[in-house]
């Protein structure tokens, strides 16, 4: 009987000590995760992009946004708006539904719609470019949402002591009103009474190893390597004639 104990207990230890270090695994991995912040991985997003840019050849330049990689460094951007909290829910709900809709339009034939341009000359032939369930709107709204983005971590970078509502109703009168009608405009105004302040949003956005230099350089960096990034997808919207498209 003593011995049948024994033999019963032994499998109990083994996968309590499996279970142990299954637990030790996913510590481990939630530790990593945190060590690493969105602006940091949008960084690394953007810096593959640069890497990884086809070179233009003279005769005929090549104008090349890869849809996947771009659609990733915009759920890194969903991912920092959760970090103001639920003001930006509308915002958010919008690059979502847009986010979706390419990624739908790109799974259908992945290797053709490896490049967005490519999605945006199919609409266009076909005549639904400007349609409001047109992925090329929806390339542009996310669009405009980055440029929202930049203009906020610029402006918070440049001054981390600015209150965060001056700072997101200049971005938003900058990157997304022009484009908006009274009652996204309306709606937005409200959503500003809800803000954090500017501590409280660059304390959640900070890694675990941060300093406020070290965030205010990241942040530095990102802006820097999404302006002109973005000012290659504004040239491209503006060849598609959608640059000036605004919401009804």
């Amino acid at each position: 009987m003593f011995a049948s104990q024994i033999n019963l207990e032994e499998p109990r230890t083994e996968i309590a000590e499996e279970k142990d270090t299954k637990e030790v695994e996913m510590k481990r991995r939630r530790e990593m995760e945190k060590s690493s912040s969105e602006i940091r991985s949008a960084i690394e997003e953007l810096s593959i992009f640069i890497k990884l840019k086809p070179k233009d050849n003279l005769d005929a330049p090549r104008i090349h946004i890869p849809t996947k990689p771009f659609l990733h460094l915009c759920n890194l951007v969903l991912q920092v708006l959760d970090k103001i909290g639920p003001t930006m829910l509308v915002l958010r709900q919008d690059i979502h539904q847009n986010i979706q809709r390419l990624e739908k339009f790109c799974e259908s034939d992945p290797s053709k719609y490896a490049n967005v341009v490519e999605i945006l000359k199919k609409e266009a032939s076909e005549g639904n470019a400007r349609k409001n369930t047109s992925c090329s709107k929806a390339f542009l709204w996310v669009t405009r949402s980055l440029d929202f983005m930049v203009a906020l971590l610029q402006r918070l970078a440049k001054d981390p002591g600015q209150k965060m509502e001056q700072a997101v109703e200049e971005s938003y009168n900058i990157a997304l009103k022009p484009w908006h009608g009274w009652i996204s405009s309306a709606a937005f105004k409200v959503a500003l009474k809800l803000l954090p302040d500017s501590v409280t949003f660059m304390n959640i956005l900070m890694a675990k190893d941060e300093t406020y230099d070290n965030l205010k350089e990241e942040m530095q960096t990102l802006t820097s390597l999404l302006v002109p990034f973005l000012e290659e997808i504004h040239s491209i919207l503006r060849l598609q004639g959608l640059d000036m498209l605004k919401s009804k």
